[in-house]
């Protein structure tokens, strides 16, 4: 069964990058959170992606494609009790590949990789946001929809720094935790996620979750209001209950007029609410008054 975070790939890799800067900005993001350098000697680098997901692989593989690079896509199992399928992109270092990863702020010109990508290839909006999404697809996962998560993995504090950065440049919020392994820029709650998914380009998703989130709440109040009628229910038959063990111990005809009536009118009606009770006298009484006259009646009754 596909998971939000099946949901969120599927939609960002099924946004097709309008310009080449677009396109080396979201490679950027991808191989920032989830690529890896290995240096072969003599100056000569390998750059491998590593993802969990086929369609970020094919995605990958495309935007290289687009940037005149060749790359091979491996499988391997991964090393946990699941034995998920990992995809591998295997960049092998040529001049095409150091020139297109260079322009991408993945390598610098003498191939050694980047931490974080310069300026200019997050300079434009559109381009931000391309990195944003190239990071959620990365390493990005989303949970939910009670209490909901948005995580992207970084191999460094600085790479989850840069990530909230750009967020907040497009209108959202990251928040950033260091661990032992790894670094997260995350969002908890389902307005922050919505702006940081809305920045990327994940307009139907987050649809998705706050019709989730409305109905969610749209239940919990008619719970409320279930409980709290049931509460007013089980206080009402109590209260009535023990008024009419009170009128069993009087002498009903003895009684001043006024009391008589909401005596009688609580014998007739055994399970009425006092402000039903308020109603049938005649004339008509406030709540409070029915209610000060049954409990003089419960006084009575004890002495």
């Amino acid at each position: 069964m596909p998971t939000l975070s099946d949901d969120l790939r599927e939609e960002l890799a099924g946004i097709s990058p309008t310009s080449d800067c677009d396109r080396l900005a979201e490679l950027s993001g991808l191989f920032h959170v989830a690529g890896r350098a290995h240096l072969r000697g003599r100056g000569s680098v390998d750059v491998h992606l590593d993802v969990s997901s086929s369609t970020v692989a094919r995605r990958a593989f495309a935007l290289l494609r687009a940037c005149g690079v060749r790359s091979e896509i491996r499988t391997y199992p991964r090393r946990a009790f699941d034995q998920a399928t990992r995809y591998q992109l295997l960049v092998e270092g040529s001049e095409d590949a150091y020139a297109a990863l260079n322009r991408a702020g993945v390598l610098d010109r003498s191939h050694r990789p980047l931490r974080s990508p310069p300026g200019r290839v997050v300079a434009r909006r559109c381009c931000a946001a391309a990195y944003l999404r190239g990071a959620l697809l990365g390493s990005g996962s989303l949970s939910g929809p009670r209490g909901p998560h948005l995580e992207i993995r970084t191999a460094e504090i600085d790479g989850a720094r840069f990530l909230a950065g750009l967020a907040e440049r497009l209108g959202g919020e990251l928040h950033v935790q260091e661990r032992s392994s790894h670094a997260t820029a995350y969002a908890k709650g389902t307005e922050s996620i919505a702006d940081v998914l809305v920045a990327a380009g994940a307009i139907d998703l987050v649809l998705g979750l706050e019709e989730q989130a409305v109905l969610a709440a749209t239940r919990a109040d008619a719970n409320r209001l279930a409980n709290a009628d049931h509460a007013n229910l089980v206080r009402t038959g109590r209260a009535a209950h023990a008024q009419l063990e009170a009128l069993h111990r009087l002498d009903v005809d003895a009684l001043p007029d006024d009391l008589r009536e909401i005596a009688l009118l609580r014998l007739r009606h055994p399970t009425a609410s006092t402000a039903e009770l308020a109603r049938r006298c005649k004339p008509g009484l406030s709540k409070a008054a029915a209610y000060r006259r049954l409990r003089r009646l419960q006084e009575l009754s004890r002495l």
